[in-house]
């Protein structure tokens, strides 16, 4: 059973998951509580689905980009208890949580998380072929790194038929919208959802790509200070 947790931003997020069935799945937007609130939330999926911490067996964890402090609290936990409990720890880019439930289409996908005053994390996915043993799977898979950014610049810079999911107020969405080549994703389909942080990870871990545990780090976009 994997346990699976995301701290990247104001959302938090937890969830249990054993390569069948998400068995437990709780999300919800922090007060900048991330350090208060992520162990008990964690200890009460747990009691909540008769579950022991004895029975995780591995664990996943979001590494950004997001929250400089947040990603650090997540990242702290996990590690943690992998070095207590002698769990392998595997790392998801949260951007590509946000890419994976969004069904597949021609059209390329921008996945966005909030950055800070008004600025944007965003990520281009593109469709593909999945490798290490998955060829005949296809999925999203990014082209390039995450870049700042802010919805203006985003609106202005897309000029052919694109996909939009991610985390947006409510002004950013309806700049955004003001273009006719963007197709934006509801709120429901672009919450970032710890049950599928725990089967990205899962199915790293069946592949054997666990990562080092001493090395895993968050992957933070330097734009001048912590957000």
């Amino acid at each position: 059973m994997i346990l699976a947790v995301d701290t990247s931003t104001s959302q938090i997020g937890v969830a249990l998951y054993d390569g069948a069935r998400i068995l437990a799945e709780h999300l919800w937007v922090s007060q900048a509580r991330h350090t208060v609130e992520l162990a008990p939330a964690v200890e009460k999926m747990l009691q909540q689905t008769g579950l022991a911490v004895a029975q995780v067996t591995a664990l996943g964890v979001a590494l950004g980009p997001g929250s400089f402090t947040s990603l650090r609290v997540g990242l702290s936990f996990v590690k943690g208890l992998a070095i207590s409990r002698n769990l392998p720890l595997i790392g998801i880019p949260t951007l590509d949580v946000v890419a994976a439930p969004v069904a597949l289409d021609k059209r390329p996908l921008a996945c966005l998380l909030p950055a800070g005053r008004g600025r944007l994390a965003v990520a281009w996915y593109h469709p593909a072929e999945l490798g290490r043993g998955r060829a005949h799977e296809t999925g999203w898979q990014a082209a390039g790194s995450p870049r700042v950014t802010n919805a203006e610049e985003l609106s202005a810079s897309i000029e052919q038929e694109s996909l939009i999911a991610g985390d947006l107020t409510a002004s950013e969405r309806s700049l955004l919208q003001k273009n006719p080549q963007i197709t934006l994703l509801s709120p429901a389909c672009s919450t970032r959802r710890p049950g599928i942080l725990a089967e990205l990870a899962w199915n790293r871990l069946q592949a054997g790509q666990v990562d080092d545990l001493h090395s895993l780090a968050p992957l933070y976009l330097h734009i001048g200070e912590p957000i």
